[in-house]
């Protein structure tokens, strides 16, 4: 947005509007101290939970005049901007700065900082609470606009959240490996064709095609670049607790995060699973191994939890925690719709529906073939809970537990042979 000097000065000379603020900056020894931080990360909100804009750090709001920025103070205006983004606003913002040389009054060229947010996927909070940007303003937001906001960014929208423009992405940022083995021999579009076919990318207010939700998680190397939150993390303990007095011995035993497109998170923690879990050998009718856990159950858990968590959860990752006596998988969210733990198995509901899409063209990796008689990921057949809960019963003589923590996460409970 404004990203020419000319069009910059053109936009300051009208002074501010829905898409831009000036702020002067003040001084004392080696602090900033106008704008306030909270001040700050007042409008820095208000823009992220409007349709984004610009700040320019340097200019007088009333005159309008570009008074400039010390070029000793510009590393801590700088540095000051991203402490607020990251400590004063929930979730945290990722402004996009940029140092800019502008004329003042008397044609001197001073230099002043652009800060610019995108039009947030999510609400940010911020010390004075919630606003938006009404006008040249920002404006606390009503009780009712609020809740409509929530929804509206939320997966109950019409267009879903996986749907979702992520306005801060570049349809460049989708690596052409990743995206393009969702083609066919017969598929002939040209790539942003090819995207929008997909669910991966849709066209902007502006005109630009830029990539969707579920573009940024089945086609960019990093999706944590976004989402800081959509990886899996995979922990095994020695014991049955979370505890530290285990002795001389450290009490886990493995951990890692998985991040990367979501099969290859899929794919991580499955061999996660199969690489940490016990192994129990019979010789009642010969030698035979006995596997702590159902692989196919497994399978099974960890494709839905990619599949069906709530990516709009800034917060929350995939948890999955191995311990000697069972297995722990945690998917933010709540169940969707007027699904409950008790008709799981019987009812068939998804959150993420290009995810879905997308998931179910996604050949089961090698490494996992042995464990599951699916050639793709995902099944549109629903089978996944009922599979889980019969292939896990009958390894280990109990049955799984689903249950809803909090109101904001799932978890599937496995219990070891």
């Amino acid at each position: 947005m404004y990203d020419n000097k000319k069009e910059l000065l053109d936009k300051i000379r009208l002074g501010e509007d829905s898409f831009l603020e000036f702020k002067d900056m003040r001084y004392s020894g080696s602090r900033v101290t106008q704008p306030t931080r909270q001040s700050m990360a007042d409008e820095l909100a208000a823009f992220a939970n409007s349709a984004g804009g610009v700040c320019v750090l340097g200019v007088e709001d009333s005159t309008r005049e570009i008074l400039g920025i010390p070029l000793n103070r510009v590393d801590e205006v700088e540095r000051y901007i991203y402490e607020i983004c990251n400590d004063s606003v929930t979730p945290y913002l990722a402004p996009v700065v940029e140092r800019m040389w502008l004329p003042n009054a008397d044609g001197d060229e001073v230099a002043v900082v652009k800060v610019e947010i995108a039009r947030s996927l999510f609400v940010h909070r911020s010390p004075g609470g919630y606003w938006h940007r009404v006008g040249s303003a920002k404006r606390l937001m009503s009780p009712e606009y609020l809740a409509r906001l929530f929804q509206q960014r939320s997966q109950t929208r019409l267009i879903r959240f996986d749907e979702q423009i992520v306005h801060g992405a570049n349809v460049n940022d989708l690596q052409p490996e990743l995206w393009s083995r969702f083609q066919t021999p017969r598929t002939g579009d040209e790539r942003n064709v090819l995207l929008a076919k997909l669910g991966m990318a849709r066209t902007a207010e502006d005109g630009q095609v830029k990539p969707t939700v579920s573009g940024v998680l089945m086609a960019s190397k990093d999706p944590r670049r976004w989402f800081p939150n959509a990886y899996i993390q995979a922990v095994a303990y020695r014991g049955s607790t979370i505890s530290t007095n285990t002795g001389p011995d450290p009490y886990q035993l493995d951990a890692v995060d998985f991040g990367g497109p979501l099969d290859s998170q899929i794919a991580g923690a499955c061999e996660f699973v199969v690489k940490n879990m016990k192994t129990a050998a019979s010789k009642t009718t010969g030698r035979s191994d006995k596997p702590q856990f159902d692989l196919g159950a497994v399978f099974e858990a960890v494709v839905n939890a990619a599949a069906h968590r709530d990516y709009s959860i800034h917060g929350s990752k995939i948890r999955l925690r191995l311990f000697a006596d069972r297995l722990e998988l945690y998917s933010p969210g709540a169940l969707p719709n007027t699904m409950d733990v008790e008709n799981l198995v019987h009812l068939q509901s998804s959150r993420n529906e290009t995810l879905t899409s997308l998931l179910a063209k996604c050949p089961v990796p090698d490494t996992l073939g042995a464990n599951t008689d699916r050639s793709f990921l995902m099944d549109k057949r629903g089978e996944g809970v009922r599979i889980i809960l019969d292939n896990s019963t009958h390894l280990s003589g109990r049955e799984p537990e689903y249950s809803v923590v909090g109101d904001a996460e799932l978890l599937l409970t496995i219990h070891g042979s």
